[in-house]
Parts: structure tokens; sequence; C-alpha cells
């Protein structure tokens, strides 16, 4: 690998990094920091830079993440996620083509279904009532490691 190459595998450790810290915060505290969100968002133009995007390209991303963000901000709005989840999959939709996104996004539904049902459960079992608190981020973040290879490109490594 040469050096010109670098940045992709540095881009591909901090986004691991910052959804591995999102996750476990969100399963921690049922929130996702802004920052992270942020973070996640303002890497992607390097991101493009360094996988060599074309303008049209960039707007292509641009567009789909705009249409990600106001789909799932009508499900925040339907109380059905947080507003934090809501932003972090819209800063990964910055990242992923449309292909890897999907794949994403149906990862991320079954793995948040599974989250749920294995918290009804244990609410179930431990005899407590009330509504259960998805950490939907750790759903988000895992289905975001596992679309991540997908989207790399197949030479230079």
């Amino acid at each position: 690998m040469g050096w010109h190459n670098l940045p992709i595998p540095a881009l591909v450790v901090m986004l691991g990094a910052l959804l591995v810290m999102a996750g476990i915060e969100d399963a921690r505290t049922r929130e996702i920091a802004n920052a992270k969100n942020a973070a996640i968002a303002l890497l992607a133009p390097l991101w493009w830079w360094a996988l060599g995007l074309g303008w049209g390209d960039v707007g292509i991303q641009l567009g789909i993440a705009a249409i990600v963000f106001a789909v799932f901000l009508g499900a925040f709005a339907a109380g059905w996620m947080g507003g934090g989840d809501v932003k972090m999959i819209a800063a990964l939709a910055l990242w992923l083509p449309l292909g890897s996104l999907l794949d994403m996004l149906m990862v991320m539904s079954v793995l948040g279904g599974a989250i749920t049902i294995a918290m009804m459960i244990e609410r179930r079992w431990q005899r407590r009532i009330g509504q259960v608190e998805v950490p939907y981020g750790v759903a988000i973040a895992a289905a975001a490691l596992l679309a991540l290879p997908a989207t790399l490109p197949r030479t230079g490594f």
C-alpha cells in the first residue's frame, strides 16, 4: 500500500471508533452525543476526497443524505426514534453509497428489532412495567460497521 492510500484506512478506523463509541454511549445513557454525529458528518468530505469522488457523485450523496434525514425525521416526530439516532443515520448516509446504505438500513432494522424483543423479554422476566427505551444506536453502529467494507476500493490495499 502506498502513502497515497493511507487516508482511506485511517478514515475507516476513525469512523469505526466513532461508531463503537456511539454504540456504547447509547447502550449506557440512551443518548448519542452531537459531537460524535458531527464528527461522522464532518469526516465525510475527507472520505469523498480519499475515494476521488467527483462533484456529481458528491451531489448525489448529499441528496440521498437529505432524503434519509427527512424520512427519519418523520420517525423522530412520531416518537419511534431518538434525535441522536436520526442524526447518526443521516451522517452515515454521507459515507455510504446507495446500495450499501440500503443494506445498512435493512441490517439496522433487523438488529434493532432483535434488541427490542430482547429488552421486552427482559422487562417481562423482571416483571417491570413501562415503555422499553431501545438503544437503537447500537443497531445503527453495528449495521454501519457491517456495511462499511463493501464501500472500500477493491484495489490498492
